[in-house]
């Protein structure tokens, strides 16, 4: 790969895993034939389960990723003046496109193959618009219809993102709905990323010609993503720089594991230490920090696979916050094993001190982040800085600090969240934390995994 030139295979960290994952469980509903269905195509199903670290990338995505990729990366100095950093802070910065995110490196790939299967439209939910924005734009490029359920209380605070995904080409309703029956069965006044997917579930099995797809939390979208990190690496060797940490936020994982992981890989595959992987979280949905390692559902329909995944409870009902791509229950399943083995640490930031942080990069950089990746930079201030708190898989505390350097990806622009930073500069902008009574309640009836070797293997799981 030429510097001038995106990546041509993509990197899977599945054979640098030391234990397998445990296998999706299905529901009761879903085995007794009355389950919404969710049919793949084969590549991605392979990619999802096949332990080949290289995966070569369709020239047909190559040819599209060459629009906005590769994507920049430089040594952020005036946040680090800023933040008053003792070591260098290095950005990767994926907001440069259509979307204005890294959601669009997968939803390119995902179209791709779902096109070459015979799908004609597509159907999926987002929570701040990105991968709405990202499908949108990968359907209208390989002729499909596309239809978005977008969360309600995100779309009435951003309207332009709805109206660029309709300039695309896409049907996009607010949820809840009215249109499906999961979203008249719900709770009045629930506004979850959850309830999105699963009306998007529901109405594309009953669409002739529709599929649903997902954009973060599934294993080979997080293999689509490696391109992040991997053009990272080449950017940063060029640059001789040193770095002990890289940072990415997390909703339910895709952005910090394009980042993050192929630098585990990397380590993994030269028998060196990889660097301290941070995942940073919004403390209003605190699966990695707060929640449990245990099978829940991935979506409100509940007849989807059962999934090994950190989570706070599906049926937690998650405080309002504007980094609404934050706001999923569970963290996908390669970063939550990764995470029950200690192989990445996590930290919880509060969306004030996330927009803060990205009001700050704004004067630094001259660059806009999202909501959501205010999250990576205030942890990544915090790495670089005194150190930043966070918590083992095991529940205890620790500290986490840089010594050499701190790469952070941040995903996203923020042009569409101006109303976010509006509120933070007049004050009015807080933090709603979550209740523990509500979180023990909504984890406490979840099947534990607590030794993945004996899952792998098929010996069931336990409380």
């Amino acid at each position: 790969m030429s510097a001038a030139e995106p990546p041509t295979r993509w990197r899977s960290v599945l054979p640098h895993l030391t234990e397998p994952l445990p296998p999706d469980h299905t529901p009761q509903a879903a085995a007794g034939g009355n389950g919404v269905q969710v049919n793949l195509p084969m590549e991605l199903v392979r990619q999802s389960v096949q332990r080949k670290e290289f995966w070569d990338i369709p020239a047909e995505v190559v040819d599209a990723y060459r629009a906005f990729r590769p994507t920049p990366l430089w040594r952020a100095r005036g946040f680090e003046r800023a933040v008053g950093a003792r070591v260098p802070v290095y950005v990767k910065y994926e907001g440069g496109n259509i979307s204005g995110s890294h959601k669009l490196n997968t939803a390119l790939a995902q179209a791709y193959y779902y096109a070459r299967a015979g799908v004609k439209e597509l159907v999926s939910g987002t929570g701040a618009g990105q991968w709405g924005t990202a499908l949108a734009a990968a359907c209208a490029m390989f002729g499909m219809k596309c239809t978005i359920f977008m969360v309600g209380t995100s779309l009435r605070r951003k309207p332009y993102r709805g109206t660029l995904m309709r300039t695309l080409g896409a049907t996009v309703h607010a949820s809840p709905s009215g249109l499906t029956e999961v979203a008249r069965q719900a709770d009045a006044g629930v506004n979850s990323l959850s309830l999105a997917i699963g009306e998007a579930v529901e109405y594309a099995a009953r669409t002739d010609g529709a599929a649903f797809c997902i954009g973060s939390g599934e294993t080979y979208s997080i293999l689509h993503q490696s391109v992040i990190g991997l053009e990272a690496a080449g950017q940063l060797a060029a640059l001789d720089a040193e770095f002990d940490a890289v940072v990415g936020c997390v909703g339910a994982g895709s952005n910090f594991g394009g980042i993050a992981l192929p630098f585990f890989a990397a380590a993994a595959e030269a028998g060196t230490e990889p660097p301290l992987l941070v995942a940073a979280e919004s403390s209003t949905t605190p699966k990695l920090t707060r929640g449990t390692y245990a099978y829940d559902r991935t979506d409100a329909t509940g007849t989807g696979p059962m999934e090994a995944m950190y989570t706070i409870g599906s049926s937690y009902p998650i405080p309002d916050s504007h980094s609404a791509g934050l706001r999923f229950h569970g963290a996908a399943k390669v970063i939550s094993a990764m995470r029950h083995r200690d192989e990445i640490a996590a930290t919880a930031v509060g969306q004030v001190e996330a927009l803060d942080a990205g009001r700050i990069f704004t004067r630094g950089e001259m660059v806009l982040p999202a909501p959501e990746s205010g999250h990576a930079l205030a942890a990544a201030a915090r790495l670089a800085g005194a150190g930043a708190e966070g918590n083992s898989a095991k529940g205890n505390s620790e500290v986490l600090r840089a010594e050499k350097g701190v790469v952070v990806c941040v995903s996203g622009h923020g042009y569409l969240d101006l109303g976010a930073y509006q509120q933070l500069m007049d004050g009015e902008l807080s933090d709603e934390a979550p209740d523990p009574g509500a979180l023990r309640l909504a984890m406490g009836d979840l099947d534990r995994v607590e030794r993945l070797a004996e899952v792998g293997a098929g010996a069931g799981h336990v409380r």
